[in-house]
């Protein structure tokens, strides 16, 4: 307790010098330290508006990425590089031009978990708070989502006039929640509302009483005030968040395994050398960053 104590006082006090964002995802005593917590689209928005020169990003590399093609001029850092993302291993940017060549009609709607790379080669980004409205704006009536085919599933379920197309890639966070895992806690807490994560296969997302982004999660707690417990499906991490927002409420996990193996390889300690140190900056090379910046901006400029 007496060396964490000690950490938070060294992050705290380095901190000065950079701004912190962190995924909902992240340890607690990450989300603790940061300057912002949210969902990809709530860090894509506030890495636009960054005036502080070094930025530390607590997340997948991914997302650091995308911070770093919209803020060329800044030191993005994250605190540790191996932190992937496998659902984003499910498409590359020679992959993507190959289903182009099979699909030249269609818009090729990325969600942004997804590389630099990839994102330069699609039209548009979406997040899993925006995919349903951007798809059903977007002027053209056939689209390829990729790379998650659970919240593909969910776009076309919402939006059934459009033809999509989806890429056979899954988070292995949320493919592999067990709708019994669910469905027990609720039989044990009749009363909760079932929140889950549009990642989720289409069998839990029927079952739930909201279809939320993490940063969703918190507008649907906050639209439910006489309901005092939620099934939360999705990373677990997230609940540490909910729970400081609204400490009068339980979230329940459902017993199965919702955890992240790479958003928990940022740790304290990590966050406290990458301060120091300045170390693992995220770079991406100026004409995958212009190209991908496109397909950002398009999402960024949506009326959604």
């Amino acid at each position: 307790m007496g060396n964490q104590k000690k950490l938070l006082e060294q992050v705290v006090e380095l901190k000065k010098k950079a701004f912190i964002l962190a995924h909902n995802y992240q340890r607690p005593e990450v989300q603790a330290v940061a300057d912002f917590v949210g969902d990809s689209l709530g860090l894509a928005k506030q890495a636009v508006s960054l005036q502080n020169e070094i930025v530390v990003f607590c997340g997948v590399y991914f997302m650091a990425e995308t911070a770093a093609i919209l803020n060329p001029e800044k030191k993005i850092l994250i605190p540790d590089r191996t932190a992937g993302c496998p659902l984003s291993d499910f498409a590359s940017a020679q992959m993507v031009r190959e289903w182009r060549r099979n699909y030249p009609e269609h818009t090729f709607v990325a969600y942004v978990n997804t590389t630099a790379e990839v994102k330069a080669e699609v039209d548009i980004c979406c997040t899993s708070s925006n995919a349903v409205s951007l798809v059903r704006a977007l002027p053209n009536d056939k689209i390829v989502f990729l790379p998650d085919k659970n919240l593909g599933a969910w776009v076309a379920r919402n939006v059934p006039e459009k033809d999509i197309v989806l890429w056979p890639g899954y988070c292995v966070v949320h493919e592999f929640v067990k709708l019994e895992a669910v469905l027990a806690e609720k039989e044990r807490y009749p009363d909760a509302l079932i929140v889950a994560h549009p990642e989720c296969g289409l069998e839990v997302l029927d079952r739930a009483d909201g279809v939320c982004s993490t940063g969703q999660m918190f507008d649907f707690v906050r639209n439910h005030p006489e309901t005092k417990r939620f099934i939360v499906v999705t990373e677990s991490g997230v609940n540490y968040a909910l729970k400081n927002m609204f400490p009068d409420k339980n979230f329940i996990e459902p017993k199965t395994n919702l955890l992240c193996r790479n958003m928990k390889k940022i740790t304290l300690e990590k966050v406290l050398h990458c301060l120091e140190k300045e170390d693992f900056l995220v770079k991406v090379d100026s004409e995958t960053s212009e190209r991908a910046r496109k397909a950002i901006d398009n999402m960024l400029q949506m009326k959604t």
